[in-house]
């Protein structure tokens, strides 16, 4: 009997199909052989040999590649591949943003690779049922979003690691010896990426700056700016540069200029404000209208195109308001001095000026540069005085002086005047469609050390209205002079404008779901209704105990205001067409309006639409930085204030119910912290997502969306900005 040769077992390969499609893909433009392939997968045996020729014919006939030349293959770009922004969310799953798709693609944490918030990636998707969410995974990160973090330095002997502060990057950072720069055990860092090697579970960095120890104030200030790449200090190039200015108001240029000097002229802003960017001035003409000038710094006088300042303004692009602080757009020299507005001194300013009548109908327009003189510096608080009590005289409890202060009558009859029109105006707008957002401000009593000594609200009143009004005008009214001619007699200008998008429909109909719970209906059939029912909502929740909750899920249903040179108006102000040329101290783009209007005004040809549409997105992208400095300064604040009140109970206001805890607002103060449901400790508690509630198994207890509960406070995390919260129980078993 003849014996049976033993075959030799074929060696299987893991995942050699998307082994082949990763090395054709690595290089798209490439043809490779077999030879090659398997040189790259290290494969030397016939077996594998032939397993990589048979799964190149497979994936060809799927259509995965193609055989340009025989034997010789390349990637075909799928439809299952694309490329988006990475957002990752504090428990690490991902989530991708694409052009191509209507959803979003999830990216299980297993799968989002070495990619990191923020990064524009490839991603592969795949195949999936039909209504499913797309699932897929990072196959490539194309372009890193950022390179320094701000993280707690961990150092050992040899090397160190940094825990990354942002709970959306959820791998820390490895420092080798060379790099930890002097940094000491758990100091707060700004750390710079260098590279991610495939076999490393984390990236290398390099110790950049050290910020502090945490929890300290100042440290904890500095890392909120260095996290979002926010400057704060300037360059001694640019001190210098500003030093150096010609900050004189010379005949010559005031000769250049509409002297309006002459004309009564008043500010009116924050009682704590250091810089003053517009005035109005009111003037009674003999035919019974009012001439109206809101007059606005002239900030691009002193700040000119190709100098060191100019170009330290335009990568700020903005001022960013922390709690504690202003971090300015401009020196102090500047924004503080010459171009402030300051009270009973010569100005130079770029100027809107309106004649109108008492039905705050606009007979004629002027725009130009001037020259001014402000009569009266105005707080919100005294203003708001005069209108509301129409008497002269402001108390000291409020006056800037802190006594007793008369107001010359003249101002008082201008004041008043303006408010009754403003109000005129303010009425039309919200008759167009506008919609009405008077959010409550979060405001922080801060003792010398900077630290919050009480919380208090800030509303908008008539005095605020007034101003917004006004400069409303002036920013619809310098939009329209550009853009109308334009559309008139189709030579298009160029020119900066401030867009707002229509609201997306899926957040109008969560936002509809959830205030249906208290008792508020949305009517989305169209337009006009959909801000006419929002309208009645934000009015509606006034003072209720949803308020906030409410305006901020609102808010977040609207699309963001952005910069662009496509005009598509501004569906928020119902304007066709609006742009921002009232703070030019605070916001490049208001720099930008200027010149360009000017540039215009003298007959110019239209700019390079392509130029200022990166200006734009740059201006557009600094401002979501600064807001988040802005947000995230707030909550440190209101950790810090909690921190100093762990032993009391507090009434709050459910505003966020998750798979993981419960989200409280407290109405005090608006502080907003976290019950994990594992801390629930009378049952085991099921997140409801219809319900918007979580329920005990056991009891049936439930807790849902805007339900009022006694909290206390079980850890606040200054460097996290983080409150967690214990459940005392609710509103009503406590007081009981």
């Amino acid at each position: 009997m003849k014996k049976k040769k033993s075959r030799k077992s074929k060696t299987k390969f893991q995942n050699l199909s998307q082994s082949v499609l990763n090395i054709l893909k690595n290089e798209p433009n490439k043809l490779f052989n077999y030879k090659q392939i398997c040189a790259k997968l290290g494969i030397k045996d016939s077996s594998g040999r032939n397993q990589v020729i048979k799964k190149l014919h497979q994936l060809k006939a799927k259509d995965k590649i193609e055989e340009v030349d025989r034997g010789k293959f390349k990637i075909i770009k799928a439809i299952d591949y694309y490329t988006g922004i990475l957002d990752v969310s504090s428990r690490g799953t991902g989530y991708v943003i694409t052009e191509e798709l209507q959803e979003d693609i999830m990216i299980p944490k297993r799968s989002i690779g070495q990619a990191l918030d923020g990064d524009q990636v490839e991603v592969y998707v795949y195949h999936r049922r039909r209504g499913q969410q797309p699932e897929g995974e990072v196959t490539k990160v194309l372009q890193r979003n950022k390179t320094e973090f701000v993280g707690t330095i961990e150092v050992h002997e040899k090397f160190a690691f940094v825990n990354i502060a942002n709970p959306k990057i959820t791998t820390d950072f490895f420092i080798s010896k060379s790099n930890i720069n002097g940094a000491k055990d758990g100091q707060v860092v700004l750390v710079e990426f260098l590279e991610w090697n495939d076999k490393q579970d984390s990236p290398n960095g390099k110790v950049k700056d050290i910020l502090g120890d945490p929890g300290e104030h100042d440290t904890e200030i500095h890392a909120i700016l260095a996290q979002y790449g926010l400057p704060y200090e300037f360059p001694i190039e640019v001190e210098k540069f500003t030093e150096q200015l010609d900050k004189t108001i010379s005949k010559q240029e005031i000769n250049k200029r509409r002297d309006m000097r002459e004309d009564l002229t008043f500010t009116i802003d924050p009682k704590d404000a250091k810089d003053f960017d517009d005035a109005l001035s009111f003037k009674v003409l003999e035919n019974g209208n009012y001439e109206i000038g809101i007059h606005i710094a002239d900030v691009s006088h002193y700040v000119k195109p190709g100098t060191v300042l100019d170009d330290e303004a335009y990568e700020r692009a903005t001022s960013v308001y922390l709690v504690d602080r202003v971090v300015p757009m401009l020196p102090e020299v500047l924004s503080n001095g010459v171009c402030s507005l300051n009270p009973h001194e010569d100005k130079l300013c770029f100027s809107a000026v309106f004649e109108l009548d008492d039905k705050a109908v606009i007979h004629n327009q002027w725009f130009g540069r001037t020259v001014i003189h402000s009569d009266q510096r105005f707080a919100y608080e005294e203003a708001q005085h005069i209108i509301e009590t129409q008497e002269d005289e402001i108390p000291e409890d409020i006056s800037l002086s802190r006594k007793r202060t008369k107001i010359p009558t003249p101002i008082v009859q201008a004041t008043l005047k303006l408010d009754e029109l403003a109000k005129i105006m303010r009425a039309k707008r919200m008759q167009s469609g506008a919609l009405s957002f008077d959010k409550t401000e979060v405001k922080f009593d801060l003792n010398e050390n900077d630290e919050p000594v009480g919380v208090f609200f800030k509303t908008s009143k008539d005095a605020n209205k007034l101003i917004e009004e006004f400069m409303l005008l002036a920013n619809k009214k310098v939009a329209e002079f550009v853009g109308k001619r334009t559309a008139k007699n189709g030579d298009k200008k160029t020119f900066v404008y401030r867009i707002h998008d229509e609201p997306n429909d899926e957040k109008l109909n969560a936002l509809a779901g959830v205030v249906k719970k208290f008792g508020h209906q949305l009517d989305l059939r169209d337009r006009n209704r959909v801000t006419s029912s929002l309208n009645k909502l934000l009015h509606d929740v006034k003072g209720a105990k949803e308020q906030n909750m409410v305006d901020t899920l609102a808010i977040r249903s609207m699309s963001k205001a952005v910069y662009s040179t496509d005009n598509i108006g501004h569906y928020g102000l119902a304007f066709d067409y609006y742009s921002h040329f009232t703070s030019p101290i605070r916001r490049y783009p208001d720099v930008m309006v200027h010149r360009l209007l000017q540039h215009y005004l003298d007959g110019g040809k239209s700019a390079d639409e392509e130029v200022y549409e990166v200006k734009c997105d740059h201006s557009s992208n600094m401002e979501m930085l600064a807001s988040k400095a802005e947000r995230d300064s707030i909550k440190y604040m209101q950790v810090k204030y909690m921190k100093n009140h762990e032993d009391e109970e507090f009434l709050g206001v459910i505003s966020g119910v998750t798979d993981w805890g419960i989200y409280v607002e407290i109405i005090e103060n608006k502080c907003e912290g976290m019950i994990r449901l594992g801390d629930l400790d009378d049952d085991s508690y099921e997140f409801v997502e219809e319900d918007f509630a979580v329920v005990g198994r056991r009891t049936k207890n439930t807790y849902t969306l805007g339900d009022e509960v006694y909290v206390k406070v079980k850890n606040a995390d200054l460097v996290k900005k983080q409150l967690d919260f214990w459940m005392v129980g609710s509103k009503e078993q406590v007081e009981s």
